[in-house]
């Protein structure tokens, strides 16, 4: 089985912080409008129209708002769910995400607040591992300055695509962001594959207002 896990639990502190800077009212960033839907929506859209069988949603902060979205979205293979507590690190995130899985497989790993990463992409994600001799030994991930083979983790983080079996073996009781983790796994001799972006604009996550007005050009 491919899952998805898609994880939505942070405190969108940067992005308030930014639109109080600017005099803006506050909205979460997930639930920003993108053409007329949320961010999370289209990140959501995107994903489902990939290989995977299994999307599981991971809330923690503002998840009672991100919630009445999601249910209201209506897709059967979703499953939500919520960090118990939502004080942790995205290291957490994933692992609560990994464990809800109907089933080991392949995992499809995501941020709700990319939006611009493209079906292609995260295919070609997918398929790097399903194509690999191990695919318990192996992470294939988007690019953001070298791709092919690498030899350093620096800078790189979601999405990414890899084995349950490396998540459960190497998230449990780190409580960390997910670069330090990553790295864990390459000096252990995971291998990592960069896989280039469609276009550049695929490795922009929302984070402050000016991304989001970036992202919002991508949809018009």
């Amino acid at each position: 089985m491919i899952s998805a896990i898609v994880t939505a639990a942070g405190k969108n502190r940067r992005m308030q912080e930014d639109q109080k800077r600017l005099g803006l009212n506050f909205h979460h960033k997930l639930l920003l409008d993108l053409q007329g839907k949320p961010v999370i929506i289209r990140t959501l859209d995107n994903v489902l129209k990939t290989q995977i069988e299994q999307c599981v949603v991971v809330l923690g902060h503002y998840s009672s708002k991100i919630r009445v979205v999601l249910e209201n979205y209506n897709q059967e293979n979703i499953k939500i769910i919520s960090n118990a507590n939502p004080e942790v690190q995205l290291s957490e995130t994933l692992l609560n995400g990994v464990n809800n899985i109907k089933e080991d497989g392949l995992c499809l790993c995501v941020a709700a607040d990319q939006p611009t990463v493209s079906i292609r992409s995260m295919n070609r994600l997918i398929s790097q591992v399903q194509n690999y001799p191990d695919q318990e030994n192996i992470v294939s991930i988007l690019a953001r300055r070298d791709d092919g083979y690498l030899k350093s983790t620096m800078g790189l983080g979601m999405p990414f695509v890899c084995h349950s079996f490396l998540l459960k073996n190497y998230l449990p009781q780190k409580n960390d962001n997910l670069n330090p983790i990553l790295g864990d796994m390459l000096d252990d001799g995971v291998v990592f594959y960069g896989v280039s972006p469609v276009h550049k604009g695929e490795l922009t996550n929302i984070n402050y207002w000016d991304d989001y007005l970036k992202v919002r050009k991508l949809y018009m």
